[in-house]
């Protein structure tokens, strides 16, 4: 009971814009779980696709480093109008992100953005989708708008890959074996080789199937500034040389993003899909990726690419949605 009362009293600040790119990807580097709205990257893209501004944070707590939280945020007439983006925040250091420390970090982060006429903020936290977090939430001034959390999956690649395969669902390690026989090539570029073919394939489906994901602008401008770092990845199978399937990978961190993903009719029937995922995780693993995050999952609207990515053996996580 005293050390539960002890971490209630947590001293919380945040120390905005200390840290340099190199030092906020090598803090980013130590947080198992990073997502790739929080890397440094993601958040210049945007803010400049959308004209707002960055705002990076080093959370401290009770004197120590204790988390990271970035921020966009656009403003007119000295803040009056002001709206503030906060995605997938805070990340928090081994041995950081209880109910207290998230509790600290809002306490700070209300007195300094405080709810006003005029200020608009859009939350999605990481934080584990409880009651307890919720109510934390709403202790605190903000509403729920969304009726579900963000779900994701995460699969650790610490493990060797023959464990890593003794993990896959049997169905989908089925399908592997049989996508293994297909004679297809496989090849991962982090040059942009067949980007425009992804790219193009990708658009006009998502055009024809509207479904939810990024637009080609923003996957485009990613492209562009997570090449310079060699840190895109697209994977490719190859059928007769020609591309009949392709994924894209961000890396940030030590972790890794499943962005887009595109499959011919071919590429379905030679079940190329899990042959590209399976050759993607001992990809990473050379390039010292130690988790990867396989994208959002959606049990109402897209059933199927659910059950197909927890075939792949990770851990289902669901944070709370969306709130202002």
């Amino acid at each position: 009971m005293v050390e539960k009362q002890a971490e209630m009293h947590s001293i919380c600040e945040i120390k905005w814009n200390a840290l340099s790119l190199c030092e906020w990807e090598a803090a980013q580097r130590t947080i198992k779980q990073s997502n790739l709205l929080q890397s440094y990257v993601y958040a210049n893209v945007m803010a400049h696709l959308n004209n707002q501004r960055v705002r990076r944070g080093l959370i401290i707590i009770n004197g120590k480093a204790a988390g990271l939280v970035q921020i966009l945020e656009a403003g007119i007439f000295n803040n009056a109008i002001h709206g503030i983006i906060i995605d997938r925040a805070p990340i928090w250091f081994d041995e950081y992100g209880s109910l207290s420390d998230f509790e600290a970090l809002l306490q700070v982060f209300t007195k300094e953005f405080p709810k006003r006429f005029g200020r608009r903020i859009r939350f999605l936290p990481e934080i584990e989708n409880t009651p307890q977090a919720k109510a934390l939430l709403s202790k605190y001034g903000y509403k729920c708008v969304s009726k579900h959390g963000y779900q994701t999956i995460y699969l650790d690649l610490r493990p060797d890959l023959e464990v890593l395969r003794k993990n896959l669902n049997k169905k989908w390690r089925n399908m592997l074996v049989k996508s293994e026989k297909q004679g297809l090539n496989v090849v991962f570029s982090d040059r942009g080789e067949h980007f425009a073919w992804l790219l193009n394939h990708y658009s006009a489906d998502k055009a024809i199937k509207k479904y939810d994901g990024a637009s080609p602008k923003v996957i485009t401008e990613l492209a562009k500034e997570f090449l310079r770092g060699k840190n895109m990845l697209i994977g490719t199978a190859l059928f007769d040389n020609k591309p009949i399937a392709a994924i894209l990978l961000f890396n940030h961190g030590s972790s890794a993003t499943y962005q887009i993903g595109y499959t011919s009719d071919i590429g379905r029937d030679k079940s190329a899909h899990h042959l590209l995922l399976w050759r993607a995780m001992a990809e990473l693993k050379k390039r010292n990726i130690s988790n990867f995050d396989l994208g959002g999952i959606n049990e109402k609207h897209a059933k199927g690419i659910k059950t197909f990515k927890q075939g792949m053996g990770g851990q289902a996580v669901e944070t709370l949605g969306l709130y202002n």
